[in-house]
């Protein structure tokens, strides 16, 4: 089944596309804005494209492009695929702030949770975020994910900056309960 892991996902809001080339042009008008780039891992959209395009990654992530009536609006993805596990990470998400508070990001994050617990048969799904990033942690728990704690020293972000980093997951068991909670929250978007 996670053959069908980077798929066309459709919503009312927001369409996820797995991220060609001929979506780079319109993921650097979206990321122009500096606030994007405060908390993310990398610095800028130019070092986050040759990251998220590069060949060996292609294993490790499913990136995907946030497209609002057809233009790039930011990207999220698939990450720490561990199908053996029945498990993977949603995270290096970024929305163009023109999209913030419009349920953009929680369409795209219910998205992603539908198919991988309804189409990939996850039993869990996981995001971490830096530990000061006070919107992504709020949203987190807004889903609402569960979060699991805080691990420090976590990875090195930014070149040599030190990042502790918040884990939220969402299980199996949850999905019923978060699913009808993100629908309601899509709902009021519309």
């Amino acid at each position: 089944m996670w053959d069908e892991i980077a798929a066309v996902l459709p919503g009312r809001l927001v369409t996820l596309e797995p991220l060609t080339r001929e979506h780079v042009d319109g993921l650097r008008r979206a990321a122009a804005d500096e606030q994007i780039w405060r908390l993310m891992v990398t610095t800028d959209v130019e070092r986050w494209l040759a990251d998220a395009t590069a060949e060996h990654e292609a294993a490790r992530r499913v990136q995907f492009v946030v497209l609002r009536a057809g233009e790039a609006v930011g990207s999220t993805s698939y990450l720490s695929l561990a199908p053996e596990h029945l498990r993977l990470e949603i995270g290096n998400t970024w929305m163009n702030p023109s999209t913030w508070g419009t349920g953009a990001n929680v369409e795209a994050k219910y998205l992603l949770l539908r198919h991988a617990f309804d189409t990939l048969g996850c039993r869990r799904v996981e995001f971490k975020t830096d530990a000061r990033n006070d919107r992504a942690r709020a949203a987190l728990a807004a889903l609402p994910a569960e979060f699991e704690g805080i691990h420090r020293k976590h990875m090195l972000v930014r070149g040599t900056e030190r990042r502790d980093s918040a884990w939220y997951a969402v299980i199996d068991d949850d999905w019923p309960g978060v699913k009808a909670a993100l629908k309601r929250k899509i709902a009021t978007k519309l």
